[in-house]
Protein backbone atom coordinates (compact mmCIF):
# COMPACT_ATOMS: atom_id res chain seq x y z
CA UNK A 1 0.00 0.00 0.00
CA UNK A 2 2.88 2.18 1.10
CA UNK A 3 4.38 1.73 -2.66
CA UNK A 4 1.23 2.52 -4.51
CA UNK A 5 0.66 5.73 -2.47
CA UNK A 6 4.45 6.77 -3.18
CA UNK A 7 4.03 5.82 -7.25
CA UNK A 8 0.80 7.95 -7.05
CA UNK A 9 2.36 10.93 -5.40
CA UNK A 10 5.33 10.67 -7.44
CA UNK A 11 3.38 10.53 -10.94
CA UNK A 12 1.59 13.27 -9.32
CA UNK A 13 4.69 15.79 -9.42
CA UNK A 14 5.60 14.53 -12.59
CA UNK A 15 2.69 15.46 -14.27
CA UNK A 16 2.33 18.68 -12.82
CA UNK A 17 6.10 19.97 -13.50
CA UNK A 18 5.63 18.61 -17.43
CA UNK A 19 2.78 20.64 -17.92
CA UNK A 20 3.92 23.57 -15.88
CA UNK A 21 3.88 26.64 -18.21
CA UNK A 22 7.29 27.88 -19.85
CA UNK A 23 7.63 31.28 -20.15
CA UNK A 24 8.60 32.59 -23.43
CA UNK A 25 10.25 36.53 -23.91
CA UNK A 26 11.18 38.14 -27.30
CA UNK A 27 12.73 41.59 -26.75
CA UNK A 28 14.30 43.30 -30.51
CA UNK A 29 16.47 45.85 -29.91
CA UNK A 30 14.96 48.17 -32.17
CA UNK A 31 15.71 49.19 -35.35
CA UNK A 32 13.87 46.96 -38.45
CA UNK A 33 12.00 43.70 -37.50
CA UNK A 34 13.39 40.95 -39.14
CA UNK A 35 11.10 38.33 -40.57
CA UNK A 36 12.78 35.65 -38.48
CA UNK A 37 12.07 37.48 -35.51
CA UNK A 38 8.09 38.17 -36.54
CA UNK A 39 8.01 34.70 -37.75
CA UNK A 40 9.29 33.25 -33.95
CA UNK A 41 6.58 35.99 -32.73
CA UNK A 42 3.82 34.34 -34.28
CA UNK A 43 4.35 31.12 -34.27
CA UNK A 44 4.43 31.15 -30.67
CA UNK A 45 1.56 33.12 -30.30
CA UNK A 46 -0.42 30.37 -32.23
CA UNK A 47 0.23 31.32 -35.93
CA UNK A 48 -2.52 32.04 -37.79
CA UNK A 49 -5.78 31.41 -35.52
CA UNK A 50 -3.27 33.36 -33.01
CA UNK A 51 -4.56 36.72 -31.45
CA UNK A 52 -1.73 39.40 -30.38
CA UNK A 53 -2.35 41.91 -28.60
CA UNK A 54 -0.09 45.37 -29.13
CA UNK A 55 0.54 47.97 -26.63
CA UNK A 56 0.77 51.66 -28.06
CA UNK A 57 1.41 53.51 -24.47
CA UNK A 58 5.18 53.85 -25.02
CA UNK A 59 4.72 55.91 -28.56
CA UNK A 60 3.32 59.96 -28.87
CA UNK A 61 1.95 58.43 -32.54
CA UNK A 62 0.01 55.08 -31.35
CA UNK A 63 -2.26 54.50 -34.15
CA UNK A 64 0.89 55.22 -36.46
CA UNK A 65 3.11 52.64 -34.04
CA UNK A 66 0.13 50.14 -34.42
CA UNK A 67 -0.02 50.51 -38.66
CA UNK A 68 4.01 49.89 -38.76
CA UNK A 69 4.03 47.35 -36.62
CA UNK A 70 0.70 45.62 -38.58
CA UNK A 71 2.66 46.02 -41.80
CA UNK A 72 5.64 43.97 -40.80
CA UNK A 73 3.39 41.58 -39.68
CA UNK A 74 1.14 40.93 -42.95
CA UNK A 75 4.48 40.44 -44.13
CA UNK A 76 4.76 36.92 -42.28
CA UNK A 77 1.44 36.16 -40.58
CA UNK A 78 -2.40 35.97 -41.13
CA UNK A 79 -2.65 36.32 -37.37
CA UNK A 80 -4.95 38.67 -35.87
CA UNK A 81 -3.65 41.67 -33.94
CA UNK A 82 -5.93 43.52 -31.07
CA UNK A 83 -4.87 47.09 -30.56
CA UNK A 84 -4.57 48.10 -26.97
CA UNK A 85 -6.69 51.03 -25.43
CA UNK A 86 -4.10 54.23 -25.82
CA UNK A 87 -2.70 55.49 -23.28
CA UNK A 88 -4.05 57.31 -20.50
CA UNK A 89 -6.40 54.83 -19.74
CA UNK A 90 -10.21 55.26 -17.96
CA UNK A 91 -11.55 52.83 -16.14
CA UNK A 92 -13.73 51.70 -18.87
CA UNK A 93 -10.46 51.53 -21.01
CA UNK A 94 -9.00 49.41 -18.13
CA UNK A 95 -11.64 46.88 -18.29
CA UNK A 96 -11.27 46.86 -22.12
CA UNK A 97 -8.02 46.23 -21.54
CA UNK A 98 -7.87 43.32 -18.77
CA UNK A 99 -10.94 41.62 -21.29
CA UNK A 100 -8.39 41.81 -24.49
CA UNK A 101 -5.30 40.59 -22.26
CA UNK A 102 -7.44 37.46 -21.21
CA UNK A 103 -8.01 36.43 -24.60
CA UNK A 104 -4.71 37.01 -26.10
CA UNK A 105 -2.14 34.53 -27.51
CA UNK A 106 0.70 37.04 -27.58
CA UNK A 107 1.76 40.26 -26.42
CA UNK A 108 3.81 43.21 -28.14
CA UNK A 109 5.10 46.54 -26.52
CA UNK A 110 6.15 48.82 -29.32
CA UNK A 111 8.99 51.15 -28.95
CA UNK A 112 8.66 54.97 -27.67
CA UNK A 113 9.79 55.69 -24.45
CA UNK A 114 9.22 53.15 -21.72
CA UNK A 115 8.84 55.61 -18.93
CA UNK A 116 5.08 56.28 -20.61
CA UNK A 117 4.72 52.62 -20.49
CA UNK A 118 5.67 52.09 -16.71
CA UNK A 119 3.27 55.17 -15.99
CA UNK A 120 0.21 52.93 -17.02
CA UNK A 121 1.56 50.23 -14.98
CA UNK A 122 1.53 52.02 -11.72
CA UNK A 123 -2.12 50.63 -11.52
CA UNK A 124 -1.76 47.42 -9.73
CA UNK A 125 -4.47 45.32 -11.47
CA UNK A 126 -2.68 45.94 -14.82
CA UNK A 127 0.36 45.40 -13.77
CA UNK A 128 -0.12 41.88 -12.39
CA UNK A 129 -2.53 40.75 -14.66
CA UNK A 130 0.00 41.12 -16.99
CA UNK A 131 2.48 39.46 -14.75
CA UNK A 132 0.39 36.62 -14.47
CA UNK A 133 -0.59 36.36 -18.19
CA UNK A 134 3.40 36.01 -19.11
CA UNK A 135 3.90 33.41 -16.44
CA UNK A 136 1.02 31.92 -17.40
CA UNK A 137 2.86 31.06 -20.79
CA UNK A 138 1.71 33.64 -23.12
CA UNK A 139 4.79 35.14 -25.10
CA UNK A 140 5.27 38.48 -24.34
CA UNK A 141 7.30 40.83 -26.62
CA UNK A 142 8.22 44.25 -27.60
CA UNK A 143 10.81 46.33 -29.17
CA UNK A 144 13.03 49.15 -28.08
CA UNK A 145 11.36 50.39 -25.34
CA UNK A 146 9.24 47.48 -24.99
CA UNK A 147 12.15 45.62 -24.53
CA UNK A 148 14.04 47.97 -22.13
CA UNK A 149 10.76 47.64 -19.94
CA UNK A 150 11.42 43.68 -19.40
CA UNK A 151 13.71 43.53 -16.84
CA UNK A 152 12.79 44.64 -12.74
CA UNK A 153 15.71 47.27 -12.89
CA UNK A 154 14.34 49.60 -16.19
CA UNK A 155 17.32 52.06 -17.42
CA UNK A 156 15.20 55.34 -17.99
CA UNK A 157 17.20 56.80 -20.79
CA UNK A 158 18.40 59.73 -18.57
CA UNK A 159 21.90 59.94 -16.90
CA UNK A 160 25.58 60.49 -17.43
CA UNK A 161 27.01 57.76 -19.99
CA UNK A 162 30.22 59.57 -20.87
CA UNK A 163 31.83 57.69 -17.74
CA UNK A 164 31.11 53.73 -16.08
CA UNK A 165 29.28 54.24 -12.87
CA UNK A 166 26.15 53.01 -12.22
CA UNK A 167 24.99 55.72 -9.98
CA UNK A 168 25.05 57.72 -12.40
CA UNK A 169 22.63 55.91 -14.63
CA UNK A 170 18.96 56.71 -13.92
CA UNK A 171 16.90 53.82 -13.15
CA UNK A 172 13.21 53.08 -12.21
CA UNK A 173 10.73 49.45 -11.92
CA UNK A 174 10.29 47.70 -14.97
CA UNK A 175 7.48 45.29 -15.38
CA UNK A 176 10.31 42.68 -14.22
CA UNK A 177 9.23 39.70 -16.39
CA UNK A 178 12.97 38.41 -16.83
CA UNK A 179 14.72 37.74 -13.46
CA UNK A 180 17.95 38.90 -11.98
CA UNK A 181 18.75 40.74 -15.72
CA UNK A 182 19.04 44.50 -16.34
CA UNK A 183 18.02 44.86 -20.31
CA UNK A 184 19.26 47.41 -22.50
CA UNK A 185 18.67 48.37 -26.35
CA UNK A 186 19.84 49.80 -29.41
CA UNK A 187 22.76 48.49 -27.72
CA UNK A 188 25.71 48.65 -30.20
CA UNK A 189 24.30 50.97 -33.12
CA UNK A 190 23.38 53.92 -30.47
CA UNK A 191 27.20 53.00 -28.32
CA UNK A 192 25.06 52.35 -25.08
CA UNK A 193 28.15 49.87 -23.48
CA UNK A 194 28.68 52.62 -20.30
CA UNK A 195 25.25 52.48 -18.85
CA UNK A 196 25.35 48.97 -18.95
CA UNK A 197 28.42 47.96 -17.66
CA UNK A 198 27.69 50.71 -14.67
CA UNK A 199 25.09 49.57 -13.51
CA UNK A 200 26.76 45.71 -13.99
CA UNK A 201 29.47 46.40 -12.14
CA UNK A 202 27.01 48.03 -9.31
CA UNK A 203 24.72 45.13 -9.10
CA UNK A 204 27.26 42.08 -9.70
CA UNK A 205 24.08 39.51 -8.95
CA UNK A 206 22.79 40.25 -11.79
CA UNK A 207 23.19 39.45 -16.09
CA UNK A 208 23.32 42.24 -18.16
CA UNK A 209 21.74 41.66 -21.59
CA UNK A 210 22.17 44.25 -24.60
CA UNK A 211 20.64 43.68 -27.76
CA UNK A 212 21.55 45.68 -30.63
CA UNK A 213 18.84 47.27 -33.72
CA UNK A 214 17.45 44.07 -35.95
CA UNK A 215 18.41 41.88 -33.56
CA UNK A 216 15.98 39.76 -30.43
CA UNK A 217 16.97 37.81 -27.61
CA UNK A 218 14.08 35.06 -27.70
CA UNK A 219 14.23 33.29 -23.69
CA UNK A 220 12.73 30.57 -22.65
CA UNK A 221 11.97 29.31 -18.94
CA UNK A 222 13.48 32.69 -18.21
CA UNK A 223 16.78 30.62 -18.77
CA UNK A 224 17.40 29.42 -22.37
CA UNK A 225 18.48 32.30 -24.56
CA UNK A 226 18.97 32.51 -28.06
CA UNK A 227 20.05 35.66 -30.55
CA UNK A 228 17.51 36.03 -33.67
CA UNK A 229 17.91 38.25 -36.17
CA UNK A 230 20.69 40.51 -38.03
CA UNK A 231 23.41 42.05 -35.41
CA UNK A 232 24.57 40.55 -31.87
CA UNK A 233 23.71 40.25 -28.62
CA UNK A 234 26.04 41.40 -25.55
CA UNK A 235 25.77 39.32 -22.36
CA UNK A 236 27.32 41.12 -19.29
CA UNK A 237 28.44 38.89 -16.01
CA UNK A 238 30.21 40.66 -13.09
CA UNK A 239 32.32 38.40 -11.32
CA UNK A 240 31.75 39.08 -7.27
CA UNK A 241 35.03 38.26 -5.90
CA UNK A 242 37.22 39.70 -8.47
CA UNK A 243 34.94 42.87 -9.88
CA UNK A 244 36.08 42.00 -13.05
CA UNK A 245 33.29 41.96 -15.59
CA UNK A 246 33.02 38.93 -18.45
CA UNK A 247 31.91 39.90 -21.63
CA UNK A 248 30.48 37.54 -24.44
CA UNK A 249 29.02 38.65 -27.62
CA UNK A 250 26.30 36.53 -29.42
CA UNK A 251 25.64 36.21 -33.18
CA UNK A 252 22.69 34.65 -34.50
CA UNK A 253 21.85 31.49 -33.44
CA UNK A 254 23.98 31.38 -30.85
CA UNK A 255 22.69 30.37 -26.96
CA UNK A 256 23.23 31.28 -23.31
CA UNK A 257 22.35 30.21 -20.47
CA UNK A 258 21.04 32.46 -17.93
CA UNK A 259 20.85 30.69 -14.82
CA UNK A 260 24.45 29.03 -15.60
CA UNK A 261 25.80 32.22 -17.05
CA UNK A 262 27.79 30.32 -20.31
CA UNK A 263 27.13 29.43 -23.89
CA UNK A 264 24.57 27.23 -24.33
Amino acid sequence: MFRKSFLFIALLIFFSLSTEAQQKLLMIGGGERPASVLSKLTEASGGDKGKILVVTWAGGEPQASFDAFKTDIEKVSKITLVAAPFSPLDETAKAKFLSQLKEASGVFFTGGDQNRIMEVLKDENLLKALTEKYNGGTIFSGTSAGTAIMSKIMITGEGDFKVIDGSKVETRDGLGLLPNTIVDQHFIARQRQNRLFGLILKNPALIGIGIDEDTAFYVSDNRFGEVLGDSQVMILDAQKKTNELKIYLLKRNEKFDLKKRKKA
